[in-house]
Parts: C-alpha cells; sequence; structure tokens
C-alpha cells in the first residue's frame, strides 16, 4: 500500500498495490497490523455503505462524544472528498482537504476523529464503504454547512447539474457556530462553541 500525502498532514490517502491479467485483477484493500504501524492505531467496529446520484453532496458531517475515524474508499464511480479539522489545538484548525477518490483510482482516504466529512458526486452514481472507529449515534451527529464563507472548500460543483442535498444539510450550522474539539490529541468530549479563542 502506497501512502500520499494531502493538504493536512494528519489526512492520508491509501493506494493499493493492483496485480492483473486476463482474468481481471486483484488487490488488498486493508491489513490491520499494516494500518497501525503507518497510518492509525485505532480499531474499526462499524462499516456503512451509500449509493448517491449525481450532484448528491453529503456534509459536513461529525460526532462530538463518539468522535469516529473514518477509512473512505468509492466502489463505484466517482466522488470529491472533503474533511476539516475541528480540532481547536490542531495547526491545521479550519483547514481542509479534498480528493478525488473513484473505483478507477481505488484510493482510500483515512479521515482521523476530530474532523467533519462530506462529498460530493460527480459520477451519473457513486457507491462508498467506510469503515468508522465509532459507532453511529444519531443524537449525536451535528452538521456544518457545506458552502460556509470562512472555509471557503472548493467543491466542484457541477454547473448544469442541480444540487442535491438535504434538508438538515441545507440547514446545517455556519462555522462560527459550530461546536469544536477542544484537544487534537484524546479529542475530548468537553467542546466549545465557534471561535476557539472565544472561550
Amino acid at each position: 500500500m502506497k501512502i500520499l500525502n494531502t493538504q493536512l498532514p494528519d489526512v492520508k490517502l491509501l493506494e493499493p498495490q493492483v496485480f492483473g491479467d486476463e482474468r481481471g485483477y486483484f488487490f488488498e484493500t486493508f491489513r490491520e497490523a499494516w494500518f497501525k504501524q503507518h497510518i492509525a492505531d485505532v480499531d474499526f467496529v462499524q462499516e456503512n455503505q451509500s449509493k448517491s446520484c449525481k450532484g448528491t453532496l453529503r456534509g459536513l458531517h461529525y460526532q462530538l462524544q463518539q468522535p469516529q475515524g473514518k477509512l473512505v474508499r468509492v466502489i463505484s464511480g466517482e466522488i470529491f472528498d472533503v474533511c476539516v479539522d475541528l480540532r481547536c489545538d490542531s495547526p491545521t484548525f479550519g483547514q481542509w482537504a479534498g480528493q478525488y477518490l473513484s473505483a478507477e483510482n481505488r484510493r482510500q482516504m483515512w479521515v482521523p476523529a476530530g474532523f467533519a466529512h462530506g462529498f460530493y458526486v460527480v459520477s451519473d452514481l457513486a457507491e462508498c464503504l467506510y469503515q468508522c472507529t465509532d459507532y453511529y449515534a444519531p443524537t449525536d451527529e451535528h452538521s456544518i454547512k457545506w458552502n460556509d464563507a470562512t472555509l471557503a472548500i472548493s467543491w466542484p460543483i457541477i454547473p448544469e447539474q442541480a444540487l442535491i442535498i438535504s434538508n438538515k444539510d441545507a440547514n446545517a450550522n455556519a462555522f462560527s457556530e459550530a461546536a469544536l474539539f477542544d484537544k487534537p490529541s484524546a479529542i475530548s468530549s468537553v467542546t466549545k462553541q465557534g471561535n476557539c479563542d472565544a472561550n
């Protein structure tokens, strides 16, 4: 597995070695011991799959009391995958990383706990798989508006394609109003609201 850097040092792209012949191909998508040694010493407890049509934007989502690290990959189609650092004490606080993940490039993105996550579908359809380091907790889910002016994420929105987004995501909090993580290392359950310097 090849490790590729992103705009944020803690967010990594993983690119597999593919073995192909006239029958097709084979590649390893995950090896626990290797991941713990080279990426993060975490355990995955839940795996999710989603299917979305072109123009769908999901995010930006995160959990506070049960923060989730996510290993995201695409098994059909292509997405633009985005994460935002919400850890107040992090040197990259408030910064974002975005990468194209597709069935063709077979890349995975590691999004650590303490980040908000979302994606935009650029192909006709896209199916995503993501492993999580904690369980989904509906009462602990938070969202930040996808087009927040402060974050200024450069989404590759297709001009002629209508944006498909849930009401919840369309009415998400601004970054300035969002609950944030105090400590990047332990990911404290104690949070601050909005600007980290204000409290």
